[in-house]
């Protein structure tokens, strides 16, 4: 082999490393599934059930990950993951709305740990105050029905009934702003008020655009605050924590490389493998895969959804 031949098989193998290394940068374990590919439809600890609510046009898809081989190849810790796929969710329909909320409240009832019994719940609301598209958490906290301060100085009584949980929340901010990691300030919070479990909320990244602003995902895995912009922070999780932690998430931000493969991909999908082969190319582009893209009104959607979610923890919480 010549030194041209060498420098252009270097080449190939580098492009081809770029090509295969480079991963679509996603929260929802439903797409990372479906990244699996069909050839490995049955892999072994991975099962997956989906069913729709027609009359409410909405598809829920439950992805169980019950082995550590499955969860290797889905790049998620072992747990139950459960996604809500609702087209309509960004229109500013109230009672359409309501409905998401009964359901997604039904979801996390599903996974609630010892769901029939008074707890302490500290609700986490993730994310920027200061980040539209990144202000989910801290909207559904500023919507929920906090009772901890209450029962805790006057009782149940206050409320009138006899069992009910004790809810609390807290915003912890970004890192950029505290100069502390999230896991830091919530293993203090936990140390100090001691609750039963913890329910973290934050915004999301899709691999899909179909599903950004209409897809919820509920988990009891935990989760990894700004993963979604691949800005890595200390895991929130049970083994960090020492309480059991569920999280939900919306999909709020999709990654530039993403938009602009899957658009070549429509546009040219008749040619065949040559398509797949440039849409995988543009994704490699560094200065692509830095960008992140929301929809331009995500500051109306953002506070609908807050509301959305607040409410389903409302009544999920409630005996």
């Amino acid at each position: 082999m010549n030194n041209i031949e060498k420098v252009q098989h270097g080449l190939g193998k580098k492009q081809e490393c770029q090509m295969s290394c480079f991963q679509v940068r996603t929260d929802l374990a439903l797409e990372e599934r479906e990244s699996i590919g069909k050839s490995q439809e049955s892999l072994h600890g991975i099962e997956v059930e989906e069913y729709d609510r027609e009359e409410l046009q909405m598809h829920i898809t439950r992805v169980v990950i019950s082995s550590r081989n499955g969860a290797k190849a889905m790049h998620k810790p072992m747990g139950n993951y459960i996604t809500i796929e609702a087209p309509a969710m960004q229109e500013a329909d109230e009672d359409y709305h309501r409905e998401i909320s009964v359901e997604l409240a039904k979801q996390i009832q599903s996974i609630l740990p010892q769901a029939d019994k008074e707890q302490s719940v500290l609700v986490v609301g993730l994310g920027n105050r200061e980040v539209t598209a990144d202000a989910l958490g801290p909207g559904v906290v500023d919507n929920l029905y906090i009772t901890r301060h209450i029962v805790k100085e006057y009782g149940k009584a206050a409320y009138n009934k006899e069992r009910m949980n004790m809810v609390s929340g807290i915003v912890p901010g970004v890192m950029a702003a505290t100069g502390m990691e999230v896991k830091e300030i919530i293993k203090g919070v936990v140390e100090e008020t001691q609750p039963d479990l913890i329910i973290a909320v934050d915004a999301l990244a899709a691999r899909s655009t179909k599903r950004l602003n209409r897809t919820i995902q509920v988990t009891d895995t935990g989760i990894q605050p700004g993963s979604g912009v691949g800005n890595h922070r200390n895991a929130l999780t049970q083994e960090s924590l020492g309480v059991p932690v569920l999280a939900i998430g919306v999909p709020t931000v999709v990654d530039a490389a993403t938009i602009v493969g899957d658009a070549i991909e429509r546009i040219n999908q008749e040619e065949g493998e040559g398509a797949l082969v440039a849409a995988d190319r543009i994704r490699t582009l560094p200065e692509l895969n830095n960008m992140y893209v929301t929809g331009k009104n995500i500051d109306e959607i953002t506070k609908r959804l807050s509301y959305t979610i607040s409410e389903a923890l409302n009544i999920a919480l409630e005996l």
